[in-house]
């Protein structure tokens, strides 16, 4: 196993080489295999060199948790660039910077397990974290087309939505003693959330193109759905009008599908049409 974290606050800020270390040791005294990396998900050299320190050590690579994150609340009024920037560079971009060159090395020997972190906030929403929350849900984006490019390669890709209280949320939740008294940070211990990081990053799991929420011991997929909707039909040219005419039709979240793709959506849509479609695979 690589251990990856530049070991910074949960702004971001400075670096650390001992919380990596500290892993590896557990790890090693628990009688595992681990080595530490300690080199920056935000950049491409970054995630090369980690990927490289993996197949270099252990001679292959069979799964990526991609789970490196900083954390800071801001009103979205007074986000800057900079703190937009700053929270996608590691969340978002450390995804891909580490996802694409792994996925080379899955692709090559034809099986590889991908967990992504995303949170919760970024598929519901949390109040002042809107650059949190767009680089959570973009993760999600990027889950789907690695779990959709991959399916044919024996590669799989998945998201977990977690609750924990770690390193990276420590300013956020308060007073610990007084959450402690009332049993919250019992039910929103980090451990709670392994079992399914686990068994998405194993060779049991068969499932690919999903997310999963893990709060407190329970776990429950996590999905956007497709309502049914209102067509104006073949033929029709729909107004605005129209739309506030059948606005609740159109608002309905029931019967709904969950698409495996966009092309899914629009078959289907066609299909409802009577509309033929032609698909060309190379």
């Amino acid at each position: 196993m690589v251990v990856n974290d530049v070991g910074a606050t949960m702004h971001g800020d400075g670096s650390d080489s001992s919380v990596a270390d500290q892993v590896v040791t557990e790890i090693q005294r628990a009688g595992g295999l681990a080595v530490a990396s300690h080199d920056s998900v935000a950049s491409p050299q970054g995630g090369e060199a980690i990927v490289r320190a993996a197949v270099e050590h252990f001679g292959r690579l069979d799964v990526v948790v991609s789970n490196a994150g900083i954390f800071n609340s801001i009103a979205f009024e007074e986000l800057s660039a900079d703190d937009w920037r700053r929270m996608l560079s590691v969340h978002l971009d450390g995804g891909f910077f580490v996802s694409q060159p792994a996925y080379r090395v899955m692709k090559s020997r034809g099986y590889g397990r991908f967990v992504f972190v995303s949170s919760s906030g970024g598929m519901f929403g949390q109040p002042l974290e809107a650059h949190y929350a767009a680089a959570k849900a973009g993760l999600v984006g990027l889950t789907n087309v690695i779990a959709i490019e991959g399916a044919q390669h024996g590669i799989l890709a998945n998201t977990v939505l977690p609750f924990g209280f770690s390193r990276m949320v420590t300013e956020t939740v308060g007073d610990p003693k007084a959450l402690e008294q009332i049993g919250f940070l019992k039910v929103i211990r980090p451990e709670l959330v392994v079992p399914i990081v686990v068994y998405l990053a194993s060779r049991a799991c068969q499932v690919t193109h999903h997310n999963y929420s893990a709060c407190a011991g329970r776990f429950a997929r996590v999905f956007v759905g497709l309502g049914q909707g209102w067509s104006a039909g073949a033929d029709g040219e729909p107004t605005a009008e129209d739309i506030a005419a059948h606005w609740p039709e159109v608002s309905v979240t029931g019967p709904f599908t969950v698409p495996g793709s966009i092309f899914e959506e629009i078959f289907s849509v066609c299909a409802r049409l009577g509309v033929a479609t032609y698909s060309k695979t190379t």
